[in-house]
């Protein structure tokens, strides 16, 4: 990532911490409250990552707690990275490399978040699709292009992404349990977890918070929130839904409370370039090869981060009618859908707050 990029990200992810933590609180609320302690770190899955404490936990207590996460973090960033290999591992680059070629012995943690996406991927109908890699790269190479010189915008071309849609079977994906190894089958299919990976890493760092005893914390991976408990006092933590119409005086379209459960919002308004004067964002429909039209943005509340993520990917590339069904299917998930004219819908277990960040 280049230095202007991060630093657009780094601004833009304050913006939305602040509107998690300044919760408009009442005075006695923010007097019973244990002061709240938080650790960033910019290394990991390209973004910004933030780890609150609101349980008063002393600084030693803090320091392990947020080493640890981080340390886990790191370890899934280097296993799900497409992009570089690291050394004493074997990844997701390398198992690409490899594909049609040979299987690629891997950690076991890898193993695992792979059989999870199979899931997902029959959960999701085949909208959140790890083999999309060829058709993503697709996109991902005329987005960089395109907002990095501008005058030389383009969109791939129509038979370029069928002839690369022809190898996004993730039965080609064959994951061998027992000897630990992935193989690719077809060697011109390529996985990507941009969809849910940074969700599973996320929800794995609240599973090792909670075993480490924790009562009230708050991940913030790259815009992933991960609620872990609630407020020492009993209330939730107030976050905004960020309204996708930058010409709004409102930066939100709703606030919400939030306790013990994840929220992931997909949209369109930040990862995008222009090309003949229209908007052309990253979350791809598997179905058209193309940017997804049906909303502007959706949010997925669901307690495991990773299904959050995968779920908010999977119902904006889908019918509100279909997406319902999906959330409707679930214990404990609710979602929020943005159009793309500003109408809101919204499933009926979340609680929504008056208060502003």
């Amino acid at each position: 990532m280049n230095i202007k990029k991060l630093t657009c990200l780094i601004l833009c992810f304050t913006l939305a911490c602040g509107a998690l933590i300044s919760c408009n609180i009442s005075q006695q609320d923010k007097t019973n409250e244990p002061q709240t302690q938080s650790k960033s770190y910019y290394e990991f899955f390209d973004t910004v990552s933030v780890i609150f404490s609101y349980e008063g936990d002393d600084s030693t207590v803090f320091e392990q707690r947020h080493t640890a996460v981080s340390s886990l973090l790191q370890k899934y960033h280097r296993l799900f990275d497409i992009y570089y290999e690291y050394a004493g591992i074997n990844n997701l680059k390398t198992v690409n490399l490899k594909a049609g070629i040979e299987p690629v012995k891997v950690d076991r943690e890898l193993i695992d978040f792979l059989l999870y996406c199979k899931e997902i991927y029959t959960l999701t109908n085949g909208k959140t699709n790890i083999a999309m890699g060829s058709v993503l790269k697709l996109w991902h190479d005329a987005r960089e292009l395109s907002i990095d010189s501008p005058d030389r915008a383009y969109i791939p071309s129509e038979q370029e992404l069928y002839d690369a849609s022809l190898h996004t079977d993730i039965e080609s994906i064959i994951i061998d349990e027992e000897n630990s190894t992935v193989y690719i089958s077809d060697p011109q299919t390529s996985i990507d977890v941009g969809a849910v990976g940074k969700g599973y890493a996320t929800e794995k760092a609240a599973e090792l918070l909670l075993e480490m005893g924790v009562k009230s914390y708050v991940l913030n991976i790259g815009g992933n929130i991960r609620a872990i408990g609630q407020k020492m006092s009993g209330n939730g933590w107030i976050t905004g839904i960020t309204n996708p119409d930058k010409t709004s005086e409102d930066s939100f379209v709703c606030r919400v409370v939030i306790k013990d459960i994840s929220l992931v919002t997909s949209g369109d308004y930040e990862r995008y370039f222009m090309f003949d004067g229209k908007k052309y964002h990253h979350i791809i429909d598997p179905s058209t090869n193309m940017p997804a039209e049906h909303f502007s943005s959706v949010s997925v509340f669901v307690k495991d981060s990773g299904l959050a993520d995968a779920l908010s990917t999977a119902l904006f590339c889908m019918s509100y009618e279909q997406g319902l069904e999906i959330i409707n299917s679930l214990d404990g998930a609710d979602a929020i859908w943005v159009y793309r004219d500003g109408t809101v819908k919204a499933t009926n277990g979340i609680t929504f707050s008056n208060n502003k960040p």
